[in-house]
């Protein structure tokens, strides 16, 4: 078994370098709450702070080469891991975003939607919705500022919360055909 790993290309072993390297990377474009959250080395933090700090681009290319080496010594997995459960975090908002501008277009679009609407989501005001949608059209007929249009989206975002773990996940597939 020692030997297979003693066999390692040296292409493959660059290909990680770089892989550790670019990871580094996307630590040094965190928030400072977020590499809080990761929990780094003391050494491997200090050395993305000093990143963020410089401006001059020969320096950074340096500092990332650093932190790319200092990545060689770390658990690389359990970064990993966080970044993509952030990413996943991001796309399940972005559909809560995408599911809302769809609800609050057919809302506006058809006076039927908001019976669907109703059936959805029962706990809602229909009248306080049912006013923000008529002052909406009125507001695009009259070509004004979509404030009540804008309104809408707001009291939508309210009510559509973002979907429990798969409680919810299948839902805006199978709503938007």
């Amino acid at each position: 078994m020692d030997e297979e790993e003693e066999i390692v290309s040296k292409t493959r072993r660059k290909q990680a370098m770089h892989a550790l390297q670019d990871l580094g990377q996307a630590l040094v474009k965190l928030t400072p709450q977020q590499l809080a959250q990761l929990r780094l080395p003391e050494v491997l933090a200090d050395a993305v702070g000093e990143a963020r700090r410089l401006k001059k681009h020969e320096a950074i290319r340096r500092q990332m080469q650093y932190i790319g080496r200092l990545m060689r010594q770390v658990d690389a997995a359990p970064i990993q891991a966080q970044m993509a459960a952030w990413r996943n975090e991001s796309a399940s908002e972005t559909a809560r975003h995408h599911r809302i501008e769809h609800w609050r277009d057919r809302l506006l679009a058809d006076d039927a939607a908001l019976t669907g609407f109703a059936a959805e989501y029962p706990a809602i005001d229909t009248q306080s919705l049912r006013t923000l949608i008529r002052n909406a059209r009125k507001e695009a007929e009259l070509n004004k500022p979509p404030k009540n249009a804008r309104a809408l989206f707001r009291a939508l975002r309210e009510i559509i919360q973002p979907p429990a773990a798969g409680a919810r996940a299948a839902e805006p597939e199978a709503e938007s055909e």
